[in-house]
């Protein structure tokens, strides 16, 4: 019974690796290219608007995480062990989860960060507002229509007429709207943590330089 319910783990954790791999790998896309557009160079040039517009095309993907707690569900009805639920599923899928979700947080702060720097730092919480909704849009597209980032290159047509009729449904924009709610709440805590964590490494670091700069040569 044990070694089958092993098997089972293992063939469980095998087939999600597979999507999870792949949808982290998504989500760290717009966290890279934060980083290249926001910290790294400055905006003007063509390829920074392209590679602006990418950004935001594939910025769902990192929220769209959230989502797959569905497959948790499933996997719980199949594995039937507390344990295993608890000291092998779980942690892996909040690993996961947070994984993706806090590059959706650093990649937001990349923004801001470009904003403040180019003098337009009250610009910051609109940006982030309408980013939250409208990553709350591209969610929705994802779970529900099956929609990829790069749809808005391959099939732009079914993209904007099938994907503007779903979302003005009544049910689709509770849905968005639910899930807009949840991306800013979470962000607001996650952004603070983030935030606070860095900027404790950083005193951390200067009382260490400090330190050293006090030491004597032997």
């Amino acid at each position: 019974m044990k070694e089958e319910l092993i098997a089972r783990v293992v063939q469980v954790l095998q087939i999600n690796m597979r999507w999870m791999t792949w949808n982290l790998f998504l989500a760290f896309i717009p966290l890279a290219l934060s980083v290249w557009l926001f910290r790294m160079r400055r905006g003007g040039t063509w390829l920074w608007w392209l590679g602006f517009l990418v950004f935001y095309a594939f910025l769902p993907n990192a929220p769209y995480l959230l989502t797959d707690v569905i497959h948790l569900i499933d996997d719980i009805r199949t594995i039937q062990s507390v344990w295993i639920i608890t000291l092998v599923l779980i942690p892996v899928y909040l690993l996961v989860i947070l994984g993706g979700f806090e590059a959706y947080v650093i990649s937001l702060i990349n923004w801001g960060h470009y904003l403040h720097r180019i003098g337009k730092s009250q610009w910051i919480w609109r940006v982030e507002l309408i980013t939250h909704f409208l990553c709350a849009v591209g969610v929705y597209w994802g779970r529900f229509l099956r929609f990829n980032s790069w749809d808005f290159i391959t099939q732009p047509d079914a993209l904007l007429t099938k994907g503007v009729e779903e979302i003005l449904g009544k049910q689709p924009l509770v849905i968005i709207a639910i899930t807009f709610v949840v991306l800013a709440g979470l962000y607001w805590i996650m952004k603070r943590v983030t935030l606070g964590l860095s900027q404790r490494d950083s005193r951390i670091g200067i009382n260490s330089e400090r330190a050293n700069s006090n030491t004597p040569n032997i």
